[in-house]
């Protein structure tokens, strides 16, 4: 039986191996083995990104006018100081060398994915691009170990795709700034409560 859904079978593909599996699957996409590494690559790589832009957005929202103005540049926020989104617009005052840069950067490290994925290597796991710069990655003979940090990084990430996705949306709904909103996650409470 499904841990994350009791009264449905476990798919016969999610064997429980991967970190972070627990039988969902209620659409049934993974078919087979092989279309399952394909869905895990997929899904540790918007992970990652989205974990990015958990970080980035208010960061963006805190510093971009700042940033800009040391440089004597026109800021990227929108009116209300939000961030340039499909839903708030402003995806156009982005040079586009940066989105060019972002493509080619994404690209470029895709195909490395790829080709690491491709080389039939029995202890690859999806997203292992062997970078780990600051040696947090447990080494080969701590298998607990690395099977921990592979079940925070999937669900920190699945977290991070929620979140980026909830911002988004509040921020098109309300029409208010994430930092704004929540001024008490950016701002020293003294100074949140001084506001109120």
């Amino acid at each position: 039986m499904s841990q994350a859904i009791p009264f449905l079978e476990r798919p016969p593909a999610l064997t429980g191996e991967l970190a972070g599996d627990v039988g969902f699957d209620p659409l049934g996409y993974a078919q087979n083995q092989e279309v399952l590494m394909n869905m895990r690559e997929a899904e540790i790589k918007h992970a990652r990104l989205a974990m990015l832009a958990a970080v980035g957005w208010p960061l963006a929202e805190l510093w971009d006018n700042r940033i800009a103005d040391y440089f004597n540049l026109q800021p990227a926020l929108e009116v209300g100081n939000r961030v340039p989104s499909f839903f708030n617009g402003g995806l156009g005052k982005v040079s586009p060398v940066w989105w060019g840069f972002c493509i080619g950067l994404t690209a470029a490290i895709d195909l490395y994915g790829v080709s690491r994925s491709r080389k039939l290597d029995p202890t690859y796991i999806p997203g292992d691009l062997n970078f780990d710069p600051l040696g947090l990655y447990p080494k080969q003979n701590n298998l607990e170990g690395r099977k921990r940090m592979q079940l925070a990084e999937i669900k920190h990430g699945r977290l991070g795709m929620i979140a980026i996705t909830a911002f988004a949306v509040q921020e098109a709904v309300s029409k208010i700034s994430i930092v704004d909103e929540t001024p008490f996650f950016f701002f020293p409470i003294s100074e949140t409560l001084n506001k109120l």
